[in-house]
């Protein structure tokens, strides 16, 4: 028996989708915390007090059944063909009926459609004859109080949104439009299950938007290439080609294949130049914006779809935790960490002004995509702190800043330039010794907190939360230092540093 997301997973790739059929199946964790039963809180929106509800589990003729005599059915099971869908809600309208399905998002946009056009087709193909369709979505203007308003908190709509979140696409017509007879695909899939699949081919579905997991499965002798393998050109797509034609280093690279981009200028000239590449002037001019005391800042938080705490929107982001290090011109170093379970995003707000010192610069990695956002939201959620966190904004500097511009390039980064990539260099130790090595497995750690009645696991919980996220603000200072010693070298002097 197949399920919609199998469809999805083949769709994808044929790979993707056995990888996955295979694999032992782990407890799930989403990336958006959803504590409530969001399919109860929907219901309290249409008004559902006596329905037909599915159970995990349960045989497709029971939903059937249920056609007959109930007037809702929510979260009702069927199959055709070996397709098992579950459909959020249906609603008796005459002989006909209303599906609602049910998007745990803002705004549902018609570029995947691939879900509801195969719930349409197994319920067409059962002879369930629909007559409205509509998604009930999180209303992005819902403020919470002190309780969930299911009234406020959901929207129904008949029309997708474009990318503007403006309504655009009628639903119905949209699906029925989309909608392909799943026959086929359906014997392709079981097929796949059978036989032995020919080796796979690396496809822009296998790195779009963040490599799939499966990638180094599928193509292990790229855990095998050097660090100044051409195949580590950053946003190039003639890397493969030229990787098969033997040009397989980055100082081979075919300059009239090249898009120009200054990192790879950089991963080219640090080939050529023995591992290590810098700008030095850019360098310089970069360091020269930074005053002391430095304080290098980090945030850890989580991301709830349905508002905890009142005054929070759907989606809004809770901090959790924070490491401060700060490097004094004399070269000593303090350090803090805040760690909340809660919402003490006040009292956390309160600790960043007495923590972080009134002047000198404040560095954090990818500053403008992630702690310059936590500092505005708290200074607007407190506007009694707002002046001082603001003035913490204009303070800040994105120590990713010369990686990503292409300002500093060892061969060793091997095409990234996240904070623990150059980390791994530059620090034998670094991240390996920790429990927590991941910023999401921070956050799933930090789930248990609130749930747990073990104090031995609370403690160790703690413990291993502080590690980290102290390890990312400390990771900051060993990377700025070995900036500031680039900086200050003469060409001759670089010769020991590329053997990093």
């Amino acid at each position: 028996m197949f399920h919609i997301s199998d469809c999805k997973k083949y769709t994808k790739c044929p790979h993707y989708f056995v990888k996955e059929m295979n694999a032992d199946k782990e407890a799930f964790q989403p990336y958006v915390r959803l504590d409530e039963e969001i399919t109860v809180i929907a219901a309290q929106k249409l008004g559902i007090r006596e329905c037909f509800r599915g159970q995990r589990g349960d045989a497709p003729e029971r939903a059937m059944e249920a056609l007959e005599k109930e007037e809702w059915l929510v979260k009702a099971r069927f199959s055709y063909k070996d397709l098992r869908i579950k459909v959020p809600f249906l609603h008796r309208n005459g002989n006909r009926w209303d599906i609602y399905f049910l998007f745990v998002g803002l705004f549902p946009h018609a570029d995947d459609l691939q879900f509801y056009c195969d719930t349409v087709w197994v319920l067409e193909n059962l002879g369930i004859r629909l007559e409205n369709y509509y998604i009930m979505h999180l209303n992005a203007q819902y403020v919470r109080g002190k309780e969930i308003d299911p009234e406020a908190l959901f929207t129904i709509s008949s029309c997708f949104y474009n990318h503007k979140n403006h309504p655009t696409l009628p639903v119905k017509e949209t699906i029925l439009d989309k909608m392909e007879d799943l026959t086929e695909l359906l014997e392709q899939m079981k097929a796949t299950e059978r036989k032995t699949l020919s080796a796979p081919v690396r496809t822009s579905r296998c790195t779009i938007r963040q490599k799939c997991k499966y990638y180094e499965a599928c193509f292990p002798e790229e855990l095998k290439m050097p660090a100044n393998s051409v195949l580590t050109l950053i946003s190039s797509q003639y890397k493969y080609a030229m990787n098969s034609e033997g040009k397989k280093f980055l100082k081979d690279t075919d300059i009239q294949r090249l898009e120009g981009f200054r990192q790879q200028y950089s991963q080219i000239m640090a080939d050529r130049q023995g591992g290590l590449f810098v700008d030095r002037m850019a360098l310089r001019s970069w360091l020269s914006n930074v005053r002391y005391p430095i304080a290098f800042l980090d945030f850890e938080w989580e991301r709830f779809a349905i508002p905890p705490y009142e005054g929070m929107r759907p989606y809004d982001v809770l901090p959790f935790e924070y490491s401060l290090h700060v490097l004094h011109e004399d070269g000593t170093i303090t350090q803090e960490v805040y760690l909340s379970i809660h919402d003490d995003r006040k009292d956390m707000a309160e600790h960043l002004i007495r923590d972080i010192p009134e002047e000198g610069t404040i560095i954090a990695y990818n500053a403008e995509g992630a702690e310059k956002i936590r500092l505005q939201e708290l200074a607007e959620t407190f506007p009694e702190y707002r002046e001082k966190l603001l003035h913490m904004c204009d303070r800040l500097e994105d120590l990713q800043i010369p990686f990503m511009t292409g300002t500093v390039y060892n061969t060793a980064m091997k095409g990234q330039w996240s904070l623990k990539c150059i980390m791994g260099f530059l620090d034998e130790k670094g991240y390996r010794d920790l429990d927590i090595r991941q910023g999401m497995e921070a956050v799933f750690q930090w789930r248990h907190l609130d749930h747990s009645e073990d104090d031995q696991d609370l403690e160790k919980i703690v413990r291993d939360l502080k590690e980290y996220c102290q390890m990312d603000s400390y990771a900051m200072i060993v990377v700025y230092q070995w900036l500031e010693k680039l900086a200050q070298m003469h060409p001759f002097e670089e010769e020991n540093e590329k053997i990093l």
